[in-house]
């Protein structure tokens, strides 16, 4: 399955006034950046996931957005991003505002090393 590149052009415009999106493939995926900081991923299915860390858990809980789950050996993991409101997909206001804390999280976040 490919990534919906019209979902990226849409994120990278709504975002422009706040930075320039960069692109990864990964896990059948693709993690964006902003201005270098990892702050969210789009999964197979086009879902946009927003990254979140220990400073920003409750905002995501208190907004009911659900961790992102997979299954590995037979088991469900979960990683520290959270969904996405619908909103975000047509309203670049929406998108703004709900990317500034997965934006602050990327920010916070170590830098990986290449």
């Amino acid at each position: 399955m490919t990534i919906d590149t019209g979902l990226i052009t849409w994120i990278a415009e709504a975002l422009e006034p706040l930075g320039t999106l960069s692109r990864r493939r990964m896990m059948g995926g693709v993690t964006l950046y902003l201005d270098g900081a990892v702050f969210a991923i789009v999964d197979r299915d086009d879902a946009l996931w927003f990254k979140a860390d220990a400073a920003s858990d409750a905002f995501w809980d208190g907004a009911g957005c659900a961790r992102f789950a997979y299954e590995r050996d037979g088991t469900i993991a979960m990683i520290n991003y959270r969904r996405a409101p619908d909103e975000v997909y047509d309203d670049a206001e929406a998108m703004q505002k709900w990317a500034a804390p997965a934006i602050a999280a990327g920010r916070r976040a170590p830098r990986m090393r290449n």
